[in-house]
Formats: structure tokens, sequence, C-alpha cells
């Protein structure tokens, strides 16, 4: 933001042009968001020159978090949902001190919030882990107001793609939309892990990934489907899904697959459901769970019983019913 932009008294210093308030012998940085209803708030108090603000603010707390070996850890698109929320909470309650947070705070944040549920509990989710943090570094002595706190309604779960759909996409995909649907369905993996494979990572018809979320290594067998479709294609270029030789952008890689959903009226049926379908699929052919997390990567039954459990369902019950004749 230019100078011409601030208020009286307020300047952009340094390399990121961070605004700060300097008079007479005051010099303060403000954190929030010039514009911002915080950013208004911070600047009548050091106008007006009322006391010095808390010590520990969720401002501070924000950037020390974003300082710790758990926020490196972080899979990239797990930390851009986490900044959409820290945005949120710098505007709202920025200068608050982290300590005098109580869960009926919470509550009413997740309720201003309920015309749009999935944003309010990913605010939730993301209040709760800066609370962790809070106790972790001694800033909060009481347990965490975030935590336990009930999810809204509303939010749309995610399902496996029918089969009919899928055919349809199959028939209707061509070139490197084709590939990458058949190779989320064939490895089951995250949309950004399948993105990142390159061809060096092949191995005794397989391949090694390391996933991003989770950073287990893997190695997943490929299908003979996608052993074909691998097989017949052109290896010219480091990643296996590219672009005029370049790795495929998230936002680009969407658009290839939503144009297709668009064409077959597959809207309802995302890419990540693909990972669902692969799972699906799995357990309809009679896997354990231990032996669908061999594939997916999954860290848990739990999440595979998330992830496949009306397939999995489905497979015992027909067990059952042969085996009783």
């Amino acid at each position: 933001m230019v100078k011409r932009q601030l208020p009286k008294y307020v300047y952009a210093r340094g390399r990121k042009g961070y605004p700060y308030f300097i008079r007479g012998n005051t010099c303060q940085r403000i954190f929030a968001e010039p514009g911002s209803n915080a950013f208004w708030a911070e600047y009548n108090r050091l106008l007006n020159g009322a006391p010095t603000a808390p010590k520990r603010t969720i401002n501070k707390l924000i950037e020390h978090y974003m300082r710790s070996p758990d926020w490196a850890k972080k899979a990239h698109n797990t930390r851009k949902s986490y900044e959409r929320s820290f945005l949120y909470f710098r505007d709202k309650i920025g200068l608050v001190d982290p300590a005098s947070i109580r869960r009926r705070h919470v509550n009413d944040m997740r309720d201003a919030l309920s015309a749009t549920p999935t944003t309010a509990n990913r605010r939730v989710a993301a209040l709760s882990v800066l609370m962790n943090h809070a106790i972790d570094i001694g800033w909060v002595e009481h347990v965490n107001p975030a935590r336990g706190v009930k999810q809204l309604d509303g939010t749309k779960t995610r399902e496996a793609w029918p089969v009919d759909m899928v055919e349809a996409f199959r028939t209707a995909a061509t070139g490197q939309t084709l590939l990458l649907f058949e190779l989320l369905i064939g490895t089951g993996q995250r949309i950004g892990d399948v993105l990142n494979m390159q061809w060096g990572q092949i191995e005794d018809n397989g391949i090694v990934v390391r996933q991003s979320k989770t950073k287990a290594e893997v190695w997943i067998p490929f299908t003979r489907r996608l052993l074909d479709m691998l097989n017949k294609t052109p290896r010219n270029a480091l990643y296996i899904i590219n672009h005029e030789g370049h790795r495929v952008a998230y936002n680009t890689a969407w658009k290839w697959v939503m144009d297709v959903r668009k064409q077959i009226g597959a809207t309802d049926y995302d890419i990540h459901g693909l990972r669902h379908t692969a799972a699906s699929e799995l357990a309809a052919l009679g896997m354990t769970d231990e032996e669908i997390m061999s594939i997916t990567g999954h860290t848990s039954a739990a999440m595979v019983r998330l992830y496949a459990g009306k397939a999995a369902q489905k497979a015992r019950a027909k067990k059952v019913q042969e085996e009783r004749g």
C-alpha cells in the first residue's frame, strides 16, 4: 500500500512494506491488514495514546506459529487453507489476547459464518491449531476452547464416482486429461501428488510417491489399464502430467477435468472424489482396510472407512450371503 493510501503517521517500512505507526517516541507495527476493522481500531488506539496492546495477541501467535517446525511440515495446500483463516483472524480478533478466548467465543464465530458451513468449520479447525500452539508455548494455560466444537451441518459429503460417470469420462476425455484421470483412479493418490509424479519415479511397473500430506513414501503398482496407457505415452518431459514440458498447476488440472465433467453432466463429482472411487473399487474387490491403506496411503482404518465404507459394507454383505448359500 502506497503512502497516500495510509492515514496520518502510518508509513510502509521494510522490503514487504509493513505499516508502522510513527509519531514522537512511538514506533509500532500495525499487524492488521490496512483498511480492515482491526487496522482502524489499532490506529485509533495509537493515535489517541491509549494503553499498549496486550503483550500476547492472535497476530503475534499467528507469526509465532508460522515460524514453527509444525508449520514447516504442513503440505502446501494445507498452509494455503490456514492462511485464509489467519487473514480472517487478523481482521476480526488480531489484537485479542489468546488467553481470553473461551468456547462461547468460538461458537459465536462459527455461528456468524453459518451461511457458509464449510468456511465456518475451517475457521474453527484453524483456530484450534493456533490455540494448541498457544498451549504448547505457554501462552494459554486452560484447555483449547476450539477443540471439540461441533461442526455445522450442510457441508457436502464427497462421493465416489458412479461407474457410468467413470466410463462417460473415459469416453469423452483425451490426451493429458484422460491420463490424469487414470492416474488419479489407478493410484488413489491426491491430486497434488499425482501432478508431482515424474517418469523417473516409475519402477517395477509401479511408482514411488512421497505423499505431500503425510510425508510417507509409498510404492503403488499400476493397474493393467493404467500401465497400458503409460506405455503408450511419450516420455518427453520430466513430469508425467505436463503442459509443453512443464509441470501442470492445480488450477489448470482442475479446469481440464471440469471441462469434461460439464460435458458429461458430472459436476456433482469432483477430483478428490476419484480418491474415494479408488478406495471403493479396492473395497469392492474384498480388500481389507490394511490392503487398501497400502495402496492409497491412508494412515488409519477410520479414514479408509470414510472413503470406502459403502463399498466395503457391500462386499462384506455379498461374501456373507454367498457363504450362507
